[in-house]
């Protein structure tokens, strides 16, 4: 499966010539990920995760392209794109299905605090072919099951460091790389990755940073 990473919290997956696309946001360069799709994951509302009016657009533009994403998001996109209303699919956790030819399990369940006075919303997290953990913006360790290549949120408002370095230690995932990444600059970013690299590499896991752009096998 090739693993392409976009700015900040999307990554584009294909496999058998099938494109699953998760949390295509503002930040992200969301028609080069969203060109060609068969699914889309989002995993909460925050628009750092979904640029409604690009996905809205992608629904509206194809007849065949399929969404999941928790409840308030997928009533929010039925309401904006009428015509693709019955491929917009409500997510909670602790389902499984399958998107596009990808086999999903979903886990966690709310967005990390950010701050006592700032709501709580929904969240989930997607195991992609008992492969790759994408946990949107939250800690949320996938039970009963061995996750393979961890995405981690490297830096956002409601995280510190040492969260971060304790997400990995906890997934114990073999190979690990970065999502949520957009708001540090280089030098905030070195010194985090370097954290995660190093601590990360105790526990048996191997970090690696990828740019925007960039793409893996996994």
């Amino acid at each position: 499966m090739k693993l392409t990473k976009f700015t900040h919290a999307c990554v584009r997956l294909e496999k058998d010539g099938k494109v699953l696309v998760l949390d295509p946001g503002t930040f992200s360069e969301t028609e080069q990920a969203l060109a060609g799709a068969d699914a889309v994951l989002i995993t909460h509302e925050h628009a750092d995760h979904v640029d409604v009016d690009a996905v809205v657009a992608a629904l509206v533009g194809s007849d065949s392209l399929q969404l999941f994403a928790p409840a308030g998001v997928a009533g929010q996109l039925r309401g904006k794109a009428d015509s693709a209303a019955d491929r917009i699919h409500a997510v909670a956790p602790g389902e499984e299905f399958d998107a596009a030819g990808f086999a999903i399990r979903s886990f966690g369940g709310q967005h990390a605090l950010i701050h006592p006075q700032i709501p709580v919303v929904a969240n989930v997290g997607y195991l992609v072919d008992s492969n790759v953990y994408h946990p949107g913006d939250s800690f949320a360790i996938p039970d009963g099951v061995d996750v393979r290549t961890l995405l981690v949120p490297i830096h956002a408002p409601w995280n510190k460091v040492g969260e971060v370095v304790d997400f990995v230690i906890g997934v114990r995932a073999p190979k690990a790389f970065p999502i949520h990444d957009a708001l540090l600059n280089q030098s905030g970013l070195g010194l985090v990755e370097g954290h995660v690299t190093r601590i990360g590499a105790k526990y048996g896991t191997e970090y690696r940073h990828l740019s925007s752009g960039d793409t893996v096998e996994v």
